[in-house]
């Protein structure tokens, strides 16, 4: 089935968000369809990551809607939101694990917590997700500080997928990443998306990264969404502000403050 023909998945409508005088989300509208990876580009404190935490509730809104396969789940109530929750991945920026938690606890803590699984059925699962990162069942009883900054992010994948969720999102993936360390992510990114069918949104500043991953790429620019398009469109996409951010340049019209053009 071709993307164009494959149903809305997740959409946004108008979607607002200030904190204080500081308007970050300004009537956002985005559509995601189902299997498609999205990357989400965009300035520094553009609203990127208030975006997604936005989407999965962990930030309530000021107005507007997020749908779900054409349902709105915005403002839910606390028990349909941890259902949402539960279709849902998400792999913070950092990883976000628990220090004094094993991996196999770390893994299997939304299920430990949310679907009261035993403890053997949280390190059998726990054991599943870490082997489709490409990890093997030694790490289990390991804590976070005893693996290198790798084996953390692929821990906090596999802790992302522990639900078998439908839309998984990736905050900064590849950051701090060596370049091969980096493909992995990426491949297993994919992974995700092409051998188990999530939609996947990945915020990320790495052009070699929205190249391997992406179907579909957009940019964020002032709370509003500037462009849309595939990869193959990018560099030819004619918008000044898009054009500007994936080249690196200084001048145009994004300003960067302290920064005077030529």
């Amino acid at each position: 089935m071709t993307t164009s023909k494959r149903k809305i998945k997740l959409e946004t409508v108008n979607l607002r968000k200030s904190f204080g005088s500081k308007v970050v989300l300004d009537g956002l509208n985005l559509k995601v369809r189902d299997n498609e990876s999205l990357v989400i580009l965009g300035g520094s404190g553009s609203g990127k990551s208030v975006l997604i935490k936005t989407i999965v509730s962990l930030i309530a809104a000021d107005s507007g809607s997020v749908l779900l396969d054409g349902d709105n789940v915005t403002n839910l109530s606390s028990k349909a939101k941890a259902n949402l929750m539960s279709r849902f991945g998400f792999l913070f920026q950092g990883g976000a694990l628990f220090d004094s938690l094993p991996v196999w606890n770390n893994i299997a803590f939304y299920l430990i917590h949310n679907k009261y699984i035993s403890d053997s059925e949280a390190k059998k699962i726990a054991e599943e997700k870490l082997a489709i990162v490409g990890l093997g069942k030694e790490v289990l009883d390991l804590f976070p500080s005893e693996l290198s900054g790798g084996m953390q992010k692929r821990v906090a994948l596999a802790r992302a997928i522990a639900n078998d969720p439908e839309v998984i999102f990736f905050d900064e993936p590849t950051t701090g990443l060596d370049p091969i360390m980096k493909h992995v992510i990426a491949d297993l990114i994919c992974k995700f998306r092409k051998e188990f069918g999530a939609t996947t949104i990945t915020i990320t500043h790495d052009m070699d990264t929205v190249s391997k991953i992406a179907s579909k790429v957009a940019m964020i620019h002032k709370g509003k969404i500037v462009w849309t398009g595939g990869t193959k469109e990018m560099y030819k996409s004619n918008n000044k502000i898009f054009d500007q951010f994936i080249n690196g340049r200084i001048e145009g019209p994004i300003k960067i403050e302290g920064i005077s053009e030529k």
